[in-house]
């Protein structure tokens, strides 16, 4: 595979340079907001991207002025004026809750380049990354309440985890909108920089992760995602049985001979 493509598929474009991905939703009009075709469009993504063997980190964000405006309700609307009730059980289970453990699933780091409003689903999806940046500009809001709804796509499980369960009861109960600024006070991401430097910031810290051990990469993810709900024994355990894995690498072995080298 080259060092350097892209792929645009429909809602999304896949662009790999030297290890890092970007994965970038392309429905500007309608401000990136979940459709049918979006998540299939982002299921086939991911699928692609883990298949490769040379991409190390993937950088998530949007088109325009809009990470991601959730769930595109025009289309909830086509339901209810056919005179039917959309099914969301079946919606969450088949979309939401497929593309939420598609990401956790990957063994790479996932980097959300949060670029302007993030609202909704959109809003669980960027906490649902490993890392989350956003821009000056960009907006948090966890508003399902406004719609009458629950939390979906895993904000009920990233938001306390985050934010503590004070605040994110705050931000749910109340579908109010924060700032970057506030969000990065809160814990809800913990880097915020110039719009025009958001990407550059974002391809800095992939480049970083990407030339470090990807054994060792995927194994702090794999640890600290399952850390938050395990035991301290069970933790303790799976510390020990990643450390001898990791013990026997090539690049723990270089590590230790340069570092006790002589100076």
């Amino acid at each position: 595979m080259t060092d350097t493509d892209h792929l645009t598929c429909g809602r999304v474009r896949l662009d790999v340079e030297a290890g890092v991905a970007t994965l970038t939703l392309c429905r500007e009009k309608r401000m990136n907001a979940f459709d049918e075709a979006l998540h299939a469009a982002l299921a086939d993504a991911l699928q692609a991207i883990r298949a490769r063997d040379d991409v190390r980190v993937l950088i998530l964000t949007g088109s325009g002025r809009a990470f991601s405006a959730g769930q595109d309700l025009v289309e909830r609307r086509t339901c209810f004026d056919s005179g039917e009730v959309p099914d969301l059980r079946a919606s969450l289970e088949r979309n939401y809750n497929a593309l939420i453990r598609a990401l956790a699933a990957l063994p790479i780091p996932v980097i959300a380049a949060v670029n302007g409003v993030a609202f909704g689903a959109g809003a669980a999806l960027a906490i649902a990354c490993d890392i989350v940046c956003a821009a000056e500009s960009a907006r948090f809001q966890f508003g399902f309440v406004n719609v009458g709804l629950g939390p979906d796509s895993g904000a009920s499980w990233f938001l306390p985890r985050a934010v503590g369960l004070t605040r994110a009861l705050d931000l749910a109960l109340t579908g109010r909108a924060v700032s970057a600024r506030e969000a990065l006070e809160m814990g809800v991401v913990s880097r915020v920089t110039a719009d025009a430097d958001l990407l550059p910031l974002c391809r800095s810290i992939a480049t970083d992760i990407a030339g470090r051990s990807g054994p060792a990469v995927a194994a702090i993810k794999a640890r600290l995602r399952e850390g938050v709900v395990q035991s301290l024994d069970s933790a303790l355990d799976a510390e020990r049985d990643t450390q001898a894995d990791l013990g026997r690498t090539e690049f723990y072995r270089e590590a230790v001979l340069q570092f006790s080298r002589p100076k």
